[in-house]
Parts: C-alpha cells; structure tokens; sequence
C-alpha cells in the first residue's frame, strides 16, 4: 500500500495540514496510486477529520518517541522545512516535498528548503502550490541525499542563519 507521511516536527503547521487533507490533494493522491496518509500534527490546534475511505485510510497523531518507523514506512513525505525532519527524511532516502510557512517571521527554513532544492534533493513548494507541486512532480529526478557529512550540513546551516 503506497502510503504519504507528513509532518510538522514539534511546531504546528496547521495550513500544511488543511492542505494536505483538502479534497483535491486528497485527489491529486488517489490518482498517484497513494492509498495511505499519515499525518503527525504536532502542536497544531488542527486535529483534521479523518475521513478513512475505501480509496485512501488516515491517520494522525501529535507526536511519538521516533518518527523513523513512520519515515521507513513511507513511499513520500510532506514536510515542514525544519532541518531535523528534513535531514531524517533524506538520510532514509525518502523523496521528499518540503512545504515552506509563509507565515514565519526571519524565515531561516525558507533558505534551507531553496538550497536543499537547488541541490536536486527536495521538491519545495509553499501550501498555496502544493496540490500544483503534487500533480506535476516527478521524483525519479531526485538526488539522492549523501547522509554521514553532518559537518557540511552544520556548515551549511551556519551559513544560512548567519554564522559565517
């Protein structure tokens, strides 16, 4: 059963998670073979309806000890654009869509998410294109991300927020 796992970390991304849930992601989905959706809601204050049908079961929960059984098991993440979830998305080598918060003031995770794109590893999207993101993309294009270099990516985050 091909499944989706979207999460939001320790935050709340409540607009990411309304959006994955509308009808027409919920489409977009179906129509891409996924049959399975779970999402990890975090701190947000929306606890979406689950609407299980024959064509595609949800689940969610706010949060666990370990996502990595949840990220094993998933043939696609939707993900904020925290590095810790982006990095344990691409160190299991998950194709992975990264979902930008505009509402988020000095927005270091905007930068992280456009480079980890401009690298070829993410597809990156914000909650207003991410049903368009679904239907076109294409994820045999994506890199595989090298995991075991934590130093070039805590360099990379220096520069980012301004260290170096």
């Amino acid at each position: 059963m091909k499944s989706v796992f979207v999460t939001v970390g320790t935050t709340s991304f409540d607009d990411l998670i309304a959006t994955v849930c509308s009808p027409a992601a919920l489409q977009v989905l179906q129509s891409r073979g996924y049959q399975k959706l779970v999402l990890q809601v975090g701190r947000g204050a929306l606890k979406p309806a689950l609407h299980s049908s024959p064509a595609m079961a949800v689940e969610a929960f706010r949060f666990k000890d370990s996502l990595g059984e949840d990220l094993r098991r998933a043939d696609l993440v939707i993900s904020h654009a925290g590095a810790g979830s982006c990095l344990e998305a691409l160190e299991k080598q998950k194709p992975l869509i990264v979902v930008t918060n505009e509402k988020l003031m000095n927005n270091h995770q905007l930068e992280l998410a456009k480079q980890l794109h401009r690298d070829g590893h993410v597809l990156c999207c914000n909650c207003s294109t991410l049903v368009e993101t679904l239907q076109s993309m294409d994820l045999s294009t994506l890199k595989p991300y090298t995991p075991g270099q934590p130093e070039k990516f805590a360099l990379f985050l220096d520069k980012v927020v301004g260290f170096q």
